[in-house]
């Protein structure tokens, strides 16, 4: 009886921790974001399209995002590749193929190595790719898959134990961990993965000193920054794998991985189309908004994931000389997912359809749609910028795969797709 007392004190407290932690990122979910946006005020400043669509005003912008929040993006930051492993040869009953890549990015003492899994479809021949980053260790997004664990062993079980995948996947959806790889291979998409925090650890504490070590002449100096190098470093290992069509790229991440997955379309004209799911301040919610997290928040909470000098913009966001409709203007011509929860009012819905109706004009001087719905409540997989909102939270349902792959899958032409030739090309990792 003692016992039995004591494992349910202890799961009560599991669950309460986990809630706890939960409600920091989250705000529980217990609000609506408002669906009204006429009344709200316009993104600040105005966007000069015309000097955007020239390659010193793309320049200048993005020298922007690195002086304010972000900081260097790490140019020439070395990358290393290994060989690809073999883990399962009939993979989800013989519908392709997993396999195992080591990516190490830096130099020296301080580099540092993750590992890449990819889930190939049979035959697989110049497939379209989605490339995401992942909250937890690949033994959870591969359960029953010998990849390889956080400690260099294979994975004998998933990472988090049944109380807390139960726990994490009814607050953050199930699919927060696992990946529906068969619907991807449905879709006729390469999947790979890796956990970002493998890379660089998502520690207030540890981040820094990883990022300071990296060997480089520039280094990353923001965890946001770092993660969307390492997009690239994926890519680099895909550029000549005949199984993927590598002018069909795709970079997917939820919540700060979203953050990443937009900075890195910026500096990477390989990334063809980008799915940043929830991704709020410091990614497509503005940074002015008093709606939700705010950015001095974050920033208070999780000062690694930008630049040292980004708390006195945080702390004063009209400091800053833009606004998240610049850093959304900056992925056109491609294609640009938004996903949101009228439940996520710490992503802060409201202004991220706000930042994208902003933004929408630098698809339109291309000859590409933007955001073609006029409220929050339509969805058009086939826009330019395509905004989505489900009943809910802060998580990744059902409902949200539906709407990535009909993203993905509604993708123009390869050749249509291609980044204009006037955008300044960012040199290649490696």
């Amino acid at each position: 009886m003692i016992l039995r007392i004591l494992r349910w004190a202890g799961l009560t407290f599991l669950a309460a921790l986990t809630l706890l932690v939960a409600s920091s990122c989250t705000m529980l979910g217990l609000n609506y974001a408002s669906l009204e946006t006429a009344n709200k005020a316009s993104p600040m400043p105005p966007l000069d399209f015309a000097r955007l669509q020239t390659p010193d005003g793309r320049a200048e912008a993005m020298q922007m995002l690195e002086d304010t929040l972000y900081g260097p993006w790490p140019v020439g930051l070395p990358v290393s590749t290994g060989v690809w492993r073999m883990i399962n040869p009939d993979y989800l009953d013989g519908k392709g193929t997993l396999e195992e890549l080591d990516i190490t990015i830096g130099q020296g003492p301080g580099a540092r190595l993750f590992h890449l899994v990819a889930a190939f479809p049979k035959a697989a021949a110049h497939n379209p790719v989605v490339i995401s980053q992942t909250f937890s260790s690949n033994c959870a997004t591969f359960p029953g898959e010998a990849v390889t664990s956080q400690d260099g062993d294979p994975c004998t079980a998933g990472d988090n134990g049944p109380m807390v995948t139960f726990l994490v996947t009814h607050m953050f959806g199930e699919y927060i961990s696992e990946a529906p790889v068969d619907r991807f291979f449905d879709a006729g998409l390469v999947y790979a993965s890796f956990h970002a925090g493998d890379f660089i650890p998502d520690s207030e504490a540890l981040a820094p000193k990883a990022l300071a070590g990296l060997g480089a002449e520039v280094n990353p100096t923001s965890a946001l920054m770092a993660w969307a190098y390492a997009y690239s470093a994926v890519i680099d290992a895909f550029e000549h794998d005949p199984r993927v069509d590598i002018h069909q790229t795709s970079v997917m991440g939820h919540s700060r991985h979203g953050k990443a997955a937009l900075l890195a379309t910026i500096w990477d004209p390989r990334i063809e189309a980008v799915v940043a799911h929830q991704s709020g301040f410091a990614g497509s919610a503005l940074s002015r908004s008093q709606t939700g997290e705010t950015l001095a928040r974050m920033a208070k909470s999780y000062p690694h994931w930008l630049a040292p000098d980004a708390g006195k913009y945080a702390a004063n966001p009209y400091l800053l000389p833009f606004d998240q409709h610049l850093l959304l203007a900056l992925i056109a011509p491609r294609r640009l997912f938004l996903g949101n929860g009228r439940r996520d009012v710490w992503s802060d819905p409201n202004s991220s359809f706000r930042a994208a109706k902003a933004a929408s004009a630098m698809w339109e001087v291309d000859g590409t749609p933007g955001l073609e719905q006029d409220s929050m409540r339509t969805f058009d997989s086939a826009d330019g910028i395509v905004w989505w909102l489900r009943p809910g939270g802060h998580s990744i349902v059902d409902e949200d795969i539906e709407a990535f792959i009909a993203f993905l899958k509604a993708r123009p032409t390869p050749s249509a797709a291609s980044p204009p030739a006037e955008l300044p090309t960012v040199a290649a990792p490696g």
